[in-house]
């Protein structure tokens, strides 16, 4: 797995635990819908750290609960 696929599991994994759509969290974290759906479809190249922030505002959680799971830990090496 890498980065990009780890991010968007996690946001729906977060989504499903608040019992959120996806939609809502967007409106929630004031994040452009379309934004979240390229991070959610790996179209999103990179999604920016603080894109991540306002997501975890929006699901009241931090970044370290956000980042912390297994999955996190052990990502494949980005530097090809």
């Amino acid at each position: 797995m890498n980065t990009k696929q780890a991010v968007a599991k996690r946001i729906v994994e977060l989504c499903e635990q608040k019992g959120v759509t996806i939609n809502a969290i967007a409106n929630i974290s004031g994040v452009p819908p379309m934004t979240l759906y390229s991070i959610l479809n790996s179209k999103s190249k990179n999604p920016g750290i603080v894109t991540i922030k306002k997501l975890c505002d929006g699901l009241e959680i931090t970044l370290g609960q956000f980042f912390d799971t297994p999955e996190f830990d052990v990502l494949e090496q980005e530097i090809k």
